[in-house]
């Protein structure tokens, strides 16, 4: 069997440990390989990979592409075992679905970014607290912003310590655990809250200056507002975002670092996933696995171990 075989099947193998079953990519894989055979090369190349993709005639744009990114996925992972490997450019063909890498937000990042929440005007007082509380809970839970503007106080269980997450992406409940310091955080936000409407007339956890549910426009241009402010984004101009780190990568922060945290730790992480999935309210294990392929030290640490692995039960 030709090494490039060998590394094919090592990366499915990860890939099944991880949650996927692959089928489709166990398939033009190993087409693929075949085809680097009968070219006589040892690796993935641009040119290879891009020769193979459209070798075959009548396949819709899409089809190529679909069978061109499973290969360029490889390899970005093979690459780093075999840095001769190469990683065509991931829009070198076209009709190709992107979905955006997330940005990896510094801690210094997140502390100016509450900071600026803090100071943003505010008649009453709530704004600034609405959104200093909000982008808190989004950076320690993980949360979609969409599921935290849809809690009520109800879901708010302060003796469990718990937030009960009803109007999930995908219709979904689930319960996440909360540490100490953010129950006493929100029950900060919540007298301020109550002070300013002492006869509220949405049960939302988070209002605006209105007394009305935080929209997610809000949210959104609030925070591009805020990241404008501290340089993480262009500024506004107008009612438009611009550019930059979204307040959806707050929830890809939290994914990120509890998996290279865990991997840190030495944790055998493939038997976690299932939980970060479930935590995150992802329907399928391979949403949470993409944050291996997206996130470079991901990628180092997941291959690593799996060379060490490899190590271990050598004879």
């Amino acid at each position: 069997m030709t090494a490039l075989r060998l590394a094919i099947d090592d990366y499915l193998a990860l890939r099944r440990r991880l949650g996927g079953t692959l089928h489709e990519a166990a398939r033009v894989l190993h087409l693929f390989a075949g085809f680097a055979e009968r070219e006589g090369a040892p690796r993935v190349t641009t040119d290879l990979a891009r020769r193979w993709a459209t070798h075959v005639p009548n396949l819709s744009p899409v089809s190529v592409n679909t069978r061109f990114q499973i290969v360029r996925r490889f390899a970005e992972w093979r690459h780093v075992t075999d840095p001769l490997t190469e990683i065509p450019p991931i829009d070198l063909l076209p009709a190709r679905y992107h979905r955006k890498p997330p940005s990896l937000y510094r801690d210094e990042d997140i502390a100016r970014l509450l900071a600026a929440a803090r100071q943003l005007p505010s008649p009453t007082g709530l704004r600034r607290m609405t959104y200093y509380t909000l982008f808190g809970l989004l950076v320690v839970t993980g949360l979609r912003i969409s599921e935290a503007l849809a809690l009520d106080d109800a879901d708010v269980q302060r003796t469990e310590a718990l937030l009960t997450i009803r109007r999930s992406k995908f219709g979904k409940s689930r319960l996440i655990p909360l540490h100490a310091s953010t129950i006493e955080r929100l029950a900060v936000y919540a007298r301020t809250r109550d002070r300013v409407f002492p006869r509220r007339v949405s049960p939302a956890v988070f209002l605006s200056e209105q007394g009305t549910r935080v929209t997610i426009w809000a949210a959104e241009y609030t925070f591009a507002k805020v990241s404008g402010q501290i340089g993480l984004r262009p500024p506004i101009h107008g009612h438009r975002h611009g550019h930059g780190p979204r307040l959806h990568d707050l929830r890809h922060r939290f994914a990120i670092r509890t998996l290279v945290d865990w991997y840190r730790a030495g944790l055998t992480v493939d038997p976690l996933l299932p939980l970060l999935a479930t935590y995150l309210g992802h329907v399928h294990v391979h949403d949470t696995y993409w944050y291996l392929e997206a996130v470079p030290e991901l990628l180092a640490l997941a291959t690593e171990r799996l060379v060490d692995g490899r190590r271990e039960v050598a004879p």
